[in-house]
C-alpha cells in the first residue's frame, strides 16, 4: 500500500481542455479517506496551484516549478531553489539561435517580453497571467527558472546551444514537447520529492507517481510505483520501458487506475 501519491498536473490530472474531472476529484479524495498524502508535482507556479487547490477543499503537499519550490499542506514554504545568478545572467543577455519566446519565474509569478494569449489557455481555470517585463532588465538573483517556448526541432536544437553554454551549471529538461526548462542542477520532482518522503518519515518506495513528460522522469523512476501516462512524450516511455502505462489523460485514466487499486487490488488492470 503506497503513503504518498504525486502527480504531474498537464497531461496527467488535468484533460485536454486543462480542467480536473469530476472522476478524477472523487478518487483524490477518496486517497484522503484512506489518509494517503497527496502531493501535486508540476512545472506551474506556487501561485496558480494554490489556487487550484484551495477550490478543491484537498489536503494536499505542492512540489512547483518542476521542484525549485516545495510548500506544506498549509502553505508554508519548506524549500526553494533559484538558478545561480550567473546562469540566469548569461541565459537572459547572450543572443540563441532559436524562434522560441523565453518566459521567466520567480515568486513574484511569470514575466515575459511577448504577448501570447494563446498560452493563457491553460491557465483559464485559475486565472494565471503573464506580466509582460523587459528580460534584460530582471535582477539576475531574482530567477527561479526560465523556460523556452517553440517548436521542439528548434527546442532540440537550442538544448544543444544550451548543454555546451552551461554544462554542469544547470538541469536542462522539456516539461512538454513545446517547452524546454532551465532549472537549478539537480532540481527535478524526483529531488523534491525525495526531500518531502524524508520530512514525512517515509521513503520513495512508499510512493506512487504518475507522469506524462520528461519532467517526470526522474519522479517516476525513483517510486515505488510509477505510471506512465497512454499519452506521454515518446521519450518518457522509452526512457522508462520497464514502468507501466496506464490510459489517456482525456479519459480521466489516473482515477480509472486509482479506483481500481482501491477497490480491487487482487486484480490484474488493464488501462480503461
Amino acid at each position: 500500500m503506497a503513503r504518498l501519491a504525486a502527480f504531474d498536473m498537464d497531461g496527467t490530472l488535468l484533460m485536454p481542455d486543462h480542467r480536473l474531472g469530476e472522476q478524477t476529484v472523487t478518487a483524490l479524495q477518496r486517497l484522503r479517506e484512506r489518509d494517503i498524502t497527496l502531493t501535486f508535482a508540476t512545472g506551474r507556479h506556487a501561485l496558480e496551484m494554490r489556487s487550484l487547490i484551495g477550490s478543491l477543499a484537498l489536503d494536499a503537499f505542492l512540489i512547483t516549478g518542476n521542484g525549485t519550490r516545495i510548500h506544506s499542506q498549509e502553505g508554508e514554504l519548506l524549500f526553494r531553489q533559484d538558478l545561480n545568478p550567473e546562469v540566469a545572467e548569461l541565459v537572459l543577455h547572450s543572443t540563441w539561435d532559436t524562434r522560441a519566446t523565453v518566459h521567466v519565474f520567480n515568486d513574484s509569478g511569470w514575466l515575459t517580453d511577448n504577448a501570447l494569449p494563446e498560452l493563457l489557455e491553460a491557465h483559464l481555470l485559475s486565472g494565471f497571467s503573464y506580466q509582460l517585463a523587459d528580460l534584460r532588465r530582471l535582477p539576475a538573483h531574482d530567477v527561479t527558472k526560465i523556460c523556452f517556448v517553440g517548436d521542439h526541432d528548434d527546442l532540440c536544437r537550442l538544448r544543444i546551444q544550451l548543454n555546451e553554454a552551461l554544462g554542469a551549471r544547470a538541469h536542462l529538461c522539456f516539461s512538454a514537447t513545446d517547452c524546454l526548462e532551465i532549472l537549478p542542477p539537480g532540481c527535478n520532482k524526483g529531488s523534491a520529492l525525495a526531500a518531502l518522503s524524508l520530512s514525512l518519515g517515509l521513503t520513495l518506495q512508499d510512493c506512487m507517481a504518475f507522469g506524462d513528460a520528461m519532467n517526470d522522469r526522474e519522479m517516476l523512476e525513483s517510486v515505488g510505483h510509477g505510471m506512465i501516462m497512454g499519452n506521454a512524450m515518446p521519450q518518457l516511455r522509452e526512457a522508462l520501458p520497464h514502468l507501466p502505462v496506464i490510459g489517456h489523460c482525456r479519459n480521466q485514466a489516473v482515477s480509472h487506475f486509482l479506483l481500481h487499486w482501491l477497490d480491487t487490488p487482487n486484480l490484474p488492470y488493464s488501462p480503461e
